[in-house]
């Protein structure tokens, strides 16, 4: 605190003076950029009461310029005892421009680290819902416990209440999420309707002896309108409880053990895709469980594994399928030959027990398989140092042998790329091996700097070949086949303005690629562009996009951002969006454009213009403009 001059009484603490200034810690409001201060006229304390007349606070930089934003008020008063700020007669300036004026407003001083009262306001714009004003109270209900309350109001007549509970005890912690809507009237609705969502997570340490970890994790998500998440995004507070995907709703109950000899994990986990009919949406797995032990291992010798898991999966309805699978595995220790080649042998066996309702895949008696696959893999890495760089060079094979068949996974949706092709469960399958014999082949280089090993060229390529089709194989993977596709990938991120990736896969017959995925980025001084392909023909798929995300900074304060997608397959321009933005370490403002011809139900295409506006860390104000 500093004063030009004054009165000050020691022993009665209290004081009269002029020209106060307050300076508070620079990292008060979390960013180490900002000075936030607090002048006045005059002032005058008493006890735990202290007046500034005519004061004038911001938490901008200190310079010469004006700041870019300022609270004038008639009195500022702090409370020591409740820990408050009040202002009398409060007007908000920007670039010394009034903007808002508030009659009498408070908030908590800065040493308070949590205090029930109202958090920033927040004004907001909805293509579909309209303008918004939302002003949260935050309640402190204990030192584990806190509640805060989200009220926005639509200019459509639509009210949302957002709720949040949080506790956090010594070994748990709580977070319910809840959310009620009234008024809101879809574009497929001839009424207005009330909606809500229901989201919560739960964990526990469980702290049981016998066990180096004990938790148990309990999630629960619901919403009532299947587009509720996409058409409140913008309105919606965030919270580590919210789905990201908002098509596909996950609850789950799980315990998880992990003993010095082994882990293990079971649950409950209920689905529901919101993008497919009522009768087809939810999938239930109820019970799961995952087991996992090591039972030998030497370093000379090799490592043997024993795994379980099993679920019990009810999906469309009607269609109930019981799995059990204990696999017992073998890994060899590497082998050095005098000529330099690095080989392993491996054998896995499994036990698959299924029964089963209305399923294509497995019967409605008990079942029970015994499988096995063996592999043999060997490489021959080749190491060559320059004066700078070093060029490693590994060619690769794999033999397996399944001496049994596997389930009928013809139809199902699987890829194979290059980077896991030497996996032995590189179809992703939980109930078979790869059927038949096979001989995978494969060829890596790769050159890194000696200066700097983030700066590399890589290539991969390899094939697999059989001694016959594999009609049980999925044919969207490409490696049914006698002579299965050719996987490849080239990756340059030699160059200092930017890299370039390219994955392909071209057909059996070397006649046509499959598969096309080039990523790019360029970075030259303020300019930086990112291009992303991807385009999958015939098995393997039916894709043809483009998208470009492009910024340029004009100094450390202005910036431009464009991002854009294109189905090129049916010749569609899924959306654009355009920002310019003004920051520095107190005040943000943009102008955003946006054009959107994606369409799902009571959500249709759009186009707006929206300026924004924050005020670090007062509130958030974001306005349509009128086209």
């Amino acid at each position: 605190m500093y004063f030009g001059n004054g009165f000050f009484d020691l022993k009665n603490k209290s004081f009269i003076a002029k020209d106060i200034e307050i300076k508070l810690k620079k990292d008060t409001f979390g960013n180490l950029d900002n000075d936030p201060r607090l002048k006045g006229v005059s002032a005058e304390g008493k006890n735990e009461i202290t007046k500034i007349k005519k004061g004038i606070f911001t938490s901008c930089e200190d310079n010469d310029d004006c700041p870019p934003w300022v609270i004038t008020a008639k009195e500022i008063k702090h409370d020591k005892e409740k820990k408050q700020l009040i202002y009398e007669g409060a007007l908000l300036k920007i670039y010394n421009i009034p903007v808002l004026y508030f009659p009498k407003f408070f908030h908590p001083d800065p040493s308070v680290k949590r205090q029930s009262g109202l958090l920033k306001p927040r004004l907001n714009n909805s293509n579909i819902l309209g303008s918004s004003f939302s002003l949260p109270y935050y309640n402190v209900i204990s030192d584990n416990k806190d509640f805060t309350l989200r009220p926005t109001v639509f200019d459509s007549d639509i009210v949302m209440l957002q709720n949040e509970y949080r506790q956090e005890n010594e070994k748990s912690s709580l977070i319910v999420d809840f959310g009620y809507v009234d008024g809101y009237k879809s574009s497929i609705s001839s009424r207005k309707n009330s909606i809500s969502h229901l989201f919560a997570n739960f964990e526990a340490d469980l702290a049981l002896e016998s066990f180096t970890n004990s938790n148990f994790f309990l999630s629960l998500k619901k919403i009532s309108n299947d587009t509720y998440l996409k058409i409140f995004d913008e309105n919606i507070f965030k919270s580590d409880v919210t789905p990201t995907d908002y098509n596909l709703l996950e609850s789950e109950a799980k315990l998880i053990l992990n003993h010095d000899d082994f882990s293990f994990t079971t649950g409950f986990q209920s689905f529901e895709n919101l993008t497919l009919s009522s009768s087809d949406r939810y999938q239930y797995i109820l019970p799961y469980y995952d087991f996992d032990k090591q039972i030998f291992k030497d370093y000379e010798k090799g490592s043997i594994n024993f795994s379980s898991n099993g679920s019990n999966d009810l999906n469309n309805t009607n269609n109930l399928k019981t799995v059990i699978s204990n696999n017992l595995d073998f890994n060899s220790s590497d082998i050095i030959s005098k000529f330099g080649f690095k080989s392993a042998y491996n054998l896995y066996l499994k036990n698959l027990n299924t029964v089963a309702k209305n399923d294509d895949k497995y019967k409605s008696s008990p079942q029970m398989e015994l499988m096995s696959i063996l592999e043999l893999n060997t490489s021959l890495p080749l190491v060559n140092q320059s004066n700078s760089s070093m060029n490693y060079l590994t060619p690769k094979a794999s033999i397996r042998f399944n001496p049994g068949d596997m389930k009928n996974h013809t139809s199902s949706d699987r890829s194979v790329n290059v980077d896991g092709i030497f996996d032995i469960n590189r179809l992703a399958l939980d109930d078979s091996f790869e059927e038949g014999k096979s001989l995978t082949l494969g060829l890596e280089y790769k050159k890194t700097k000696l200066s700097d090993i983030n700066k590399y060229f890589e290539a991969k390529i390899a094939t697999i070949y059989r001694d016959k089709n594999e009609d049980f194989i999925p044919v969207s993977s490409g490696i049914n086949n006698r002579n299965t596709n050719f996987f490849g990938t080239l990756s340059n991120n030699f160059f200092d303005i930017g890299s370039i990736s390219y994955d392909f896969i071209i057909d059996n017959n070397l006649n046509d690629f499959v598969y096309n995925s080039i990523n790019t980025s360029l970075n030259y001084k303020n300019f930086k562009t990112t291009f992303n392909f991807i385009e999958e023909d015939g098995i393997v798929g039916d894709t043809n996009t483009l998208e470009n995300t492009t910024t340029y900074e004009f100094d450390e304060q202005n910036y431009l951002s464009f991002n854009t997608r294109r189905n090129r397959k049916i010749n569609l321009t899924e959306y654009y969006n355009l920002i310019y933005e003004y920051k520095n370490d107190c005040l943000v403002a943009g102008i955003k454009y946006n054009k959107t011809y994606y369409e799902d139900r009571d959500l249709k295409p759009s186009e707006n213009i929206r300026f924004t506006i924050t005020l670090s860390p007062l509130t958030s104000f974001e306005q349509k403009v009128d086209q």
